[in-house]
């Protein structure tokens, strides 16, 4: 396994660390600080929800009621942001929000073990 570490790390992730806990693959990261975190072989590593558990597709039809229209996702909308493939989304009702244009795109559901 390819590690991409996040340095200096002195922070330990777990059930109760107060971080939101989100399923990815076969394991569980931990959203800290707009990263997703994974305590592997005594480091951290930087992971990304992938292409393939959640799709990045443009969907300008996607009406979501849990915010109003007009609201940005951004770094201090009040959403948790995780990173998504190549860009960040925005955790909006247990689901992935990315800004795009005049709309949020849905990349789908994220499971959280809280």
């Amino acid at each position: 396994m390819n590690c991409k570490v996040h340095e200096e790390h002195k922070h330990e992730h777990g059930p109760s660390c107060g971080h939101q806990a989100v399923k990815h693959d076969d394991h569980t990261d931990y959203v800290h600080d707009g990263h997703l975190h994974h305590s592997h072989e005594g480091h951290v590593d930087e992971h990304s929800l992938s292409e393939s558990s959640n799709k990045t597709q443009c969907t300008p039809a996607h009406d979501c009621a849990t915010h109003e229209k007009a609201h940005k996702h951004g770094s201090a909308c009040g959403h948790e942001a995780i990173p998504h493939s190549d860009h960040v989304d925005y955790v909006v009702a247990g689901h992935l929000h990315h800004p795009c244009e005049d709309h949020c795109d849905d990349h789908g559901k994220v499971t959280s073990d809280k």
